[in-house]
């Protein structure tokens, strides 16, 4: 059996981090068994549904390298959904309610103020013909309900183990909106029949959803794909983490934050596993360990932090020969391999060597605190031509002259060259710099 995956993203905003990991585990699992990767874009609230998601939800997929075998859109299947719906109708699987949303509220906190579950009534299924065209007549539309059988619901999840629900204890889930249009329920359901979907992979807020979903299979004829439902990520102190940390989007961590790609993919492919949160620079070791089994059913924890934390490790690893095309793209064609392997140890984010670029190349401020002991070092600079030992040579004449040592030492040289109190280490940088501007940097020039 070919296993057949799909991530299924509605084009109702960018895709965010929760979102984005579901796409990547979803995709690791295709991989890693030699799977198909179906893209199903769930647009059928066109509404809410704009083009400028879409394309930005492919466009963060493609940055992360997650590669799709096939893509859909619910909204090019209205007529295929319709079909089987009417199926469905004929067999007494959907029946049609006249209650408002107003009714269906209160119905709901009466059921919750007596201390009762909040299940639909099915008070629609004692509607009379003649009561349901007196409606119509009215002006009424009905929403339409599943019928849930009431028997026991159950499967084998990939990571909760054996789930059981009952159908008596579950409200018979709303399928059709009053506009007639189709609700997520049975076009999920109908696509993954339709697409041979072998595997269903989505956070544990589905579950309910699931045991539902099961029965609607059964209805149509076809045998349930396996499920594995993940434990959702929370913020470091356990909110939800589209509340607490903002929009938290891929876009916007690519666009404004300047992450890696595989920073985001080495966090969220390991988070709420057994694994250890690495950085990874290629995905295939990622691919090549992933296991369902890993998967703890705890509540994982995101941390921002730990992202930076990941991306300086990528770019600490990454040569010159990977990222010179970027670095021109940043327009530093000028940039070279000598002055990437000086300061790339402490780049957080690679647009932070604009920075450092800066600092060499363009005229700054210096910082000078003790004009007399930065003048005593002044005057006891190397001649040139400088090389990697003149940091060392000239920081020891200093030590033996003056007597100060550590940061007493180094800082206010640091300050006075780089006008900054951190950064990489002066023994590379200084000869990126030059001479002629240390010099005068030295002498309190701005230059």
């Amino acid at each position: 059996m070919t296993i057949k995956v799909r991530f299924a993203p509605s084009p109702t905003g960018y895709l965010h981090v929760g979102n984005a990991r579901t796409a990547i585990i979803t995709w690791l699992f295709a991989r890693k068994s030699g799977g198909h990767l179906l893209l199903r874009i769930d647009d059928t609230d066109i509404e809410r549904s704009k083009a400028e998601y879409e394309t930005a939800i492919e466009d963060s997929l493609i940055w992360m390298g997650l590669q799709w075998d096939e893509k859909a859109n619910q909204k090019n299947r209205l007529e295929r959904y319709a079909e089987q719906i009417e199926k469905l109708k004929n067999d007494g699987k959907l029946y049609p309610c006249f209650e408002t949303a107003e009714e269906l509220s209160l119905k709901r906190k009466s059921l919750l103020s007596r201390g009762q579950p909040p299940i639909y009534d099915r008070s629609a299924l004692e509607l009379t013909d003649r009561k349901k065209e007196d409606y119509i007549a009215e002006g009424l539309k009905p929403h339409w309900r599943f019928k849930l059988d009431h028997e026991p619901i159950k499967w084998n999840d990939l990571i909760r183990g054996e789930t059981k629900f009952h159908g008596k204890d579950q409200s018979d889930p709303v399928v059709i909106r009053e506009d007639g249009s189709p609700l997520y329920h049975l076009c999920s359901v109908i696509d993954d029949i339709d697409f041979n979907i072998t595997h269903v992979i989505r956070g544990e807020d589905h579950v309910s959803n699931t045991a539902t979903h099961v029965q609607m299979f059964e209805a149509l004829g076809a045998k349930p794909p396996k499920f594995a439902h993940m434990s959702l990520i929370s913020d470091n102190e356990g909110g939800k983490l589209s509340k607490r940390l903002g929009s938290l989007s891929i876009k916007d961590l690519r666009d404004d934050d300047g992450l890696e790609p595989m920073a985001i993919t080495s966090l969220l492919a390991r988070i709420g596993t057994s694994d250890p949160i690495d950085a990874f620079k290629e995905i295939e070791p990622l691919i090549e360990s992933f296991d369902f089994s890993k998967f703890s059913r705890s509540t994982p924890k995101f941390d921002p932090n730990e992202l930076l934390r990941l991306n300086s490790k990528i770019i600490h690893k990454t040569e010159f020969e990977d990222i010179n095309v970027r670095l021109a793209q940043m327009g530093l064609q000028d940039l070279d391999e000598e002055f990437w392997l000086a300061v790339r140890s402490n780049l957080e984010r690679l647009k932070d060597i604009k920075e450092w670029w800066k600092v060499a190349k363009s005229p700054i401020e210096p910082v000078i605190e003790d004009p007399a002991f930065i003048a005593e070092a002044a005057a006891l600079l190397p001649d040139t031509p400088w090389n990697e030992n003149t940091w060392n040579e000239w920081t020891s004449a200093i030590k033996n002259k003056t007597g100060r040592k550590g940061k007493q030492l180094f800082m206010p040289l640091r300050q006075a060259i780089t006008g900054m109190s951190h950064g990489p280490e002066l023994a590379g940088l200084l000869l990126l710099i030059g001479s002629e501007k240390v010099k005068k940097r030295l002498s309190g020039t701005k230059y």
